[in-house]
């Protein structure tokens, strides 16, 4: 049962260290990714453990718009059947929400290429301020038509597909220094082609490199031919057919993990999440090792059913981390730096300047977020620096959200330690965590 929250919610304090097991939905990240790889396939494909939320709904609601099926089994509502068009053919004339997912303003676009007319794409108003130009700029270089109806390179904008791809092998260069999402984007579809697609990201950086290549894995195991070549930061995909096994589990969000398991730091206490995989291409894999580096106790035991869990154990101790590179899994920042409040020493966090331009200005967010408690940060200009203060001068607030899960996450975390903290609007977490509310509670036995 969904836990409904009200518009101003108080953030439980931990009033003893924690003993929990928390079970995570499905990855958002893989979730998208695997449901576009299903609408490029030839025929249908059930996803088994499929994160239900907000992104993936309009995910699902964009690919319906296209011409695709997204059937949900009536039993459990996690197992979705994803069938293709018949002739491959998308629908075009039509309007696609994106709400203010990423993924879906950034990963459907491609699928314009594929359809018979012009598609139009919009979406929340704060998502007219979240950058777009790289990706339509790459389809431009494939031979699609971009109309900006607002601002250039933002939302809203119409995708009219060319009259013919071309037979030979399609080469793009973007800089992709904004988003991870950008290259994910033009990788998912570039088999598609009929001549493939060679990729040059053409910035210093590249973002959330392992969302990338979560992206090249699974459009490997779909049948794609991805070669990459991260030190010049090209990427090659050569022409293939494009099909899922007809049946595919979805990992847990390991990023979803990190406010609970991070509460071990913060509250004390061990919290255990169940289903952690061994291998992972997701970012949040490197959570435990994070986490580790910061005080916390961290093994993966294995149930009598072989269920393997990731356990964190903390006793209220957290060590800063000096400067610390989290280029690789920048998503994670929000709920490092509520940890990072409580540490005993600074902690510079850099390779994250990306964040600038995600569901809000995180970087700046949680700057006025950790000052609004009583805390010390300031913008780098790659990253982000929280100071330790004494814990008498942290002290309650009403805590801003920004329509950004991971800041409402990020409140409740400090509330775990901090009293008096009231969260506005804590259901945004709905993006990614249907539930958030009633896992917090449950977490602290509430």
């Amino acid at each position: 049962m969904t836990t409904t929250a009200s518009p101003l919610w108080p953030a439980p304090v931990a009033g003893r260290p924690l003993d929990a097991t928390v079970t995570i939905p499905g990855s958002k990240s893989l979730s998208n990714r695997y449901l576009i790889l299903a609408a490029l396939g030839s025929r249908p494909v059930t996803l088994v453990g499929l994160l239900r939320s907000r992104d993936t709904e309009l995910m699902m609601g964009a690919l319906e718009t296209l011409g695709v099926r997204c059937e949900a089994d009536p039993a459990n509502a996690t197992t979705v059947t994803v069938t293709p068009p018949a002739d491959g053919r998308f629908h075009g004339g039509v309007d696609v929400f994106c709400g203010l997912a990423g993924t879906v303003m950034r990963f459907v676009p491609g699928l314009a290429l594929f359809a018979d007319g012009p598609v139009r794409f919009d979406g929340d108003e704060q998502a007219y301020a979240r950058p777009m130009k790289p990706v339509l700029d790459g389809l431009e270089q494939l031979g699609a038509t971009v109309e900006y109806r607002g601002e250039t390179g933002r939302l809203p904008f119409t995708i009219t597909p060319p009259a013919r791809l071309a037979d030979e092998t399609c080469r793009v260069a973007i800089d992709s220094s904004g988003s991870s999402q950008f290259i994910s984007g033009l990788l998912l579809i570039g088999s598609r082609l009929p001549g493939g697609l060679t990729l040059t990201h053409t910035g210093e950086k590249t973002p959330s490199l392992p969302h990338i290549r979560m992206t090249v894995a699974d459009v490997n195991g779909a049948g794609g031919r991805i070669t990459a070549d991260e030190h010049a930061r090209v990427w090659a995909a050569g022409p293939a057919p494009l099909q899922l096994p007809d049946r595919v589990v979805v990992e847990p969000d390991l990023s979803n993990a990190a406010p609970f398991l991070g509460a071990a730091l913060i509250a004390g206490g061990t919290v255990r999440v169940p289903h952690w995989p061994a291998e992972t291409t997701q970012p949040g894999g490197l959570l435990p090792g994070y986490l580790e580096r910061m005080g916390a106790a961290v093994s993966f035991p294995q149930d009598d059913d072989g269920v393997r869990y990731c356990e964190v154990a903390g006793d209220g101790t957290v060590h800063g981390l000096g400067t610390f590179d989290l280029t690789a899994a920048g998503e994670i920042a929000p709920s490092l730096a509520a940890i990072l409040v409580f540490a005993d020493a600074p902690t510079d966090m850099v390779g994250i300047g990306h964040l600038r331009g995600h569901e809000t200005n995180r970087l700046e967010a949680l700057v006025n977020e950790i000052r609004r408690v009583g805390g010390v940060a300031e913008e780098l200009p790659d990253g982000l620096r929280v100071e330790p203060v004494p814990a008498d001068a942290l002290h309650g607030a009403v805590m801003e959200t920004y329509a950004d899960h991971r800041m409402a996450t990020f409140a409740a975390m400090l509330g775990l330690r901090i009293p008096g903290i009231t969260v506005i609007d804590v259901a945004t977490t709905r993006k990614t965590l249907p539930d958030f509310v009633g896992m917090w509670n449950g977490m602290l036995g509430e």
